[in-house]
């Protein structure tokens, strides 16, 4: 095996031992009462969109004794008064519990409920104030979550794609690009000649476009996988977290770019009466803090509903299915025509919102470095 080769082994090795106790399912050995609980889909549909310890594939004979749930269960990783402390999720999804309409699960001194993790009460369990809010108290979670455990795969798949390209165009230098390197160099240009030279400018459209381009294609795979079905449903560019980091550094990039006549523009813009100044500057101060705001918000909120309205109708099915058996193959006719419609909608959503970004992201820099008219 050669070094290259050993360098994909050992990355899937630290993957491997990461998940430590990695494909599972709980244990359910033993006969235990069935559960008749009524489906509730704003649960299903929050444990499917919101960030988890583990990934959920499927689950089978769900309420009987027999239940088996196939999943990928994360390592759990804090960073507590006693030092750094790891274990595997798989620790925690099992014997649930419930307090105060709370539930949540035990391991060690710990309690997670809603996939928030806490510390334990003396009785092993939680707190609540007088408004029934949980107040234990919490380490620092550093753990290898779905949303985590997401950017790492949409990250490798893009590395691996444009290594291939980069390869093959090396190898096939002055011939006609073909198969993934045509489809790739199809999708550069585009992001250069269509987005970055007209919002930034020719002779500065270089500077940015590694970075426009590196965020184009992350932002884009990572938005395809959360529509590959049975993969655990990553949601990764619905996670605040990670839109958030995003739009920091959009934030940032912008910020150390911007030349004196965008610094100008915004403290003491030329041509205005001073009383106008004094009322335009804060508005446009607010303004440069709004804008990557706007940017983490509107790709977080928009793929996030996109996974919420196919799950919706995916609950449709149980809901008219705990009614009748012959409304909820109805429903399941009608919601699957429903959720193959809105896949090929989110196809384009996934281009789109990746794109849209990208754009906003461009005209940004574009601001920031823009020269003053005369």
């Amino acid at each position: 095996m050669n070094f290259k080769n050993q360098k994909y082994a050992l990355l899937f090795l630290f993957v491997t031992v990461l998940s430590l106790n990695g494909f599972a399912h709980d244990d359910h050995s033993e006969i235990k009462e069935v559960k008749t609980e009524k489906f509730n889909a704003g649960d299903m549909i929050m444990h499917h969109v919101l960030d988890a310890h583990e990934l959920h594939f499927f689950t089978l004979n769900k309420g009987e004794a027999n239940e088996f749930h196939a999943s990928l269960r994360l390592p759990i990783i804090l960073w507590t008064k006693d030092g750094l402390d790891m274990f595997s999720a798989s620790h925690f999804y099992h014997n649930e519990k419930e307090e105060h309409g709370h539930k949540y699960y035990a391991h060690k001194n710990y309690v997670m409920s809603h996939e928030h993790i806490y510390y334990a009460n003396e009785a092993g369990g939680l707190s609540f104030d007088e408004k029934n809010k949980i107040n234990n108290t919490t380490p620092l979670d550093l753990s290898f979550t779905k949303s985590v455990l997401g950017l790492f795969v949409a990250a490798i798949i893009m590395l691996l794609i444009f290594i291939s390209v980069a390869r093959a165009s090396k190898r096939r230098r002055g011939m006609a690009p073909k198969g993934l390197q045509n489809m790739m160099e199809t999708m550069i240009l585009f992001i250069r000649d269509e987005v970055a030279v007209p919002s930034i400018g020719e002779k500065k459209a270089d500077k940015f476009t590694p970075f426009l381009l590196t965020t184009f294609f992350f932002i884009w795979i990572a938005n395809l996988l959360g529509l590959i079905p049975f993969l655990g449903g990553f949601n990764v560019m619905g996670t605040m977290s990670v839109t958030l980091v995003l739009a920091l550094v959009v934030f940032i990039i912008t910020t150390v770019n911007g030349n004196g006549n965008y610094w100008k523009h915004i403290l003491w813009p030329s041509g205005v009466p001073l009383p106008i100044k004094l009322l335009l500057v804060p508005i446009e101060i607010f303004g440069m803090f709004m804008k990557p705001i706007v940017l983490m918000i509107r790709l977080t909120a928009n793929i996030t509903a996109g996974h919420i309205i196919i799950l919706a109708f995916v609950s449709l099915i149980y809901i008219f299915g705990e009614q009748s058996a012959g409304a909820g193959y109805g429903a399941g006719i009608g919601s699957l025509i429903f959720m193959i419609f809105m896949n090929l909608i989110e196809l384009l959503v996934a281009f789109l919102q990746a794109y849209v970004f990208t754009l906003l992201t461009a005209l940004y820099f574009g601001s920031a470095v823009e020269e003053a008219h005369h």
